[in-house]
C-alpha cells in the first residue's frame, strides 16, 4: 500500500505542476501553441498525436496539457448517445473530443485525481461550451461511478502510471455496461528491461517504468472477464527516443538506451465486456 501511495503522490506532483505551468504560461503570454509556450518541446512519447482538425476546435490549454502516448479518440468507436469515460483525463482533450462524437444525447466523463488538472479541465470545458461533459475527482483504482453505467472506456497513457493495474482493469470491467468497450492508448513493453529502469520513480511518472509487458496486459484483461482482447502497436521507441526519455533519470543514458531500444511501444488496446 505504501508503494501505491508513493506512486500516486509522485504522479500528482508531476501532473499538478504541469497544469500550473500551462495556466501560468497562458496567463503570462496569452498563447499556448508550439515553441514551448505552454506545453514545452515535443517529446518522443506525447508529440504529434492529434491532427490540426482536432486541435483547432479545442482550447489551446487543453492541447498544451495533453501528455498522452496515442489518440484513443481517433481509434475508438464512439456512437451518438453513448456514455464515455476517460481514465486520467488531465486537461480534458480526449473528453472534449469524445463529447463531440457522442453528441448532445451522449455523455463524456473525465476522471482525474489531481486538483490542478481538474480545474484546468473544467476551465477548458467552459471555453469549449461543452454541456455534455462532467469531470470527476477520484482514482482510476476506485472509479466513482455505478456498475454498468458506461458504454466506452478510453484512456491515454495513464494505466501505466498506476501501482495497482489489476484493480484498474477490474474497475473498468465493473463500470462498463454489458457489451461495453475498452479502448485505451498506453505504453507497453515487449522484452526484458533493466531493474534500474523499473525502480526509477522519475521514469515511472514519465510513463516508462510502470509499463506492462504485452502479455501481462492481455492476461489482466482476460482474467477480469474481458473478451476479444487486441493489442496493436502504434509506435516503437528506438535508441534516440530512449535517450530522450531517459534524460534526467540519473542513469547511464547511452548504455541503458541501447538496452531498451525497441522494447517500449505505444499501443492501442481494445477489449469488450461480454454482452450477456
Amino acid at each position: 500500500m505504501s508503494d501505491l501511495i508513493d506512486i500516486q503522490a509522485s504522479v500528482k506532483a508531476k501532473y499538478g505542476a504541469t497544469a500550473k505551468s500551462v495556466t501560468q504560461n497562458q496567463n503570462a503570454d496569452g498563447c499556448c501553441g508550439g515553441g514551448g509556450c505552454c506545453g514545452g518541446d515535443s517529446d518522443p512519447i506525447s508529440g504529434d498525436l492529434y491532427s490540426a482538425d482536432q486541435t483547432g476546435i479545442l482550447p489551446e490549454t487543453a492541447v498544451a496539457a495533453s501528455l498522452g502516448c496515442g489518440n484513443p479518440t481517433a481509434l475508438a468507436q464512439l456512437n451518438p448517445g453513448e456514455t464515455v469515460l476517460d481514465l486520467g483525463s488531465g486537461g480534458g482533450i480526449d473528453v472534449l473530443l469524445s463529447a463531440k462524437r457522442v453528441g448532445p444525447e451522449g455523455k463524456a466523463y473525465g476522471l482525474d485525481m489531481t486538483d490542478e488538472m481538474l480545474q484546468l479541465a473544467r476551465e477548458n470545458q467552459e471555453k469549449a461550451g461543452a454541456t455534455n461533459v462532467e469531470f470527476l475527482k477520484g482514482t482510476i483504482e476506485d472509479i466513482p461511478l455505478p456498475d454498468g453505467s458506461v458504454d466506452v472506456i478510453i484512456s491515454n497513457c495513464v494505466i501505466n502510471l498506476s501501482g495497482d493495474k489489476e484493480k484498474v482493469i477490474q474497475e473498468a470491467f465493473r463500470v462498463l455496461k454489458p457489451g461495453g468497450r475498452f479502448a485505451v492508448s498506453d505504453v507497453v513493453v515487449d522484452g526484458d528491461v533493466p531493474d534500474e529502469v523499473r525502480k526509477n520513480m522519475e521514469l515511472w511518472v514519465g510513463c516508462i517504468a510502470g509499463a506492462l509487458q504485452v502479455s501481462e496486459f492481455r492476461n489482466l484483461l482476460t482474467h477480469a472477464g474481458f473478451e476479444d482482447v487486441d493489442i496493436e502497436p502504434t509506435r516503437t521507441y528506438d535508441a534516440r527516443d530512449a535517450r530522450e526519455f531517459l534524460e534526467g533519470a540519473g542513469l547511464d543514458v547511452d548504455r541503458v538506451a541501447e538496452e531498451v531500444k525497441g522494447k517500449f511501444l505505444s499501443a492501442f488496446i481494445r477489449a469488450a465486456k461480454p454482452a450477456a
